[in-house]
């Protein structure tokens, strides 16, 4: 059975996805730890990041380098962090947010966002990732 991650990168549920192509899907995520808090998930549904394909984890990385570049502009983050831990989904995924103190990486100051603050983010971030890129991978409008 497909992981939630894959049924959002697929269209099957509803979520705000940042970029998609051959490899990986970024959505948002729904109980950030800052706003603009990004999940880069592999397609290849891998539990462990420690089990998947070298040029997997590389590409991984270069998307959530794009994705973060992109969350320190729209946020105006003093740095950007990453944790990869994958307990609550067993799906590999990169959380990528933007922080402005160490206590950002507290994973239980995790908040809700509505749906409309989720877009508005969604929005600001594709548009971000769009002018630092060619768009190709930008679901939405160029």
């Amino acid at each position: 059975m497909a992981s939630i991650f894959s049924k959002i990168i697929d269209g099957e549920i509803p979520g705000q996805l940042l970029w998609t192509d051959a490899v990986c899907g970024v959505l948002l995520d729904i109980e950030p730890l800052t706003p603009g808090h990004a999940l880069v998930v592999p397609r290849a549904e891998i539990d462990h990041w420690l089990d998947l394909p070298g040029e997997t984890l590389a590409h991984l990385m270069d998307v959530a380098a794009r994705v973060g570049r992109a969350q320190q502009e729209v946020f105006a983050a003093a740095r950007v962090g990453m944790i990869i831990q994958g307990f609550e989904v067993p799906h590999a995924h990169l959380h990528v947010f933007p922080a402005n103190s160490a206590s950002d990486f507290e994973l239980s100051r995790r908040s809700s966002r509505t749906p409309e603050q989720l877009a508005q983010d969604a929005d600001a971030l594709r548009a971000a990732l769009r002018t630092q890129s060619d768009g190709a991978h930008v679901p939405g409008e160029a």
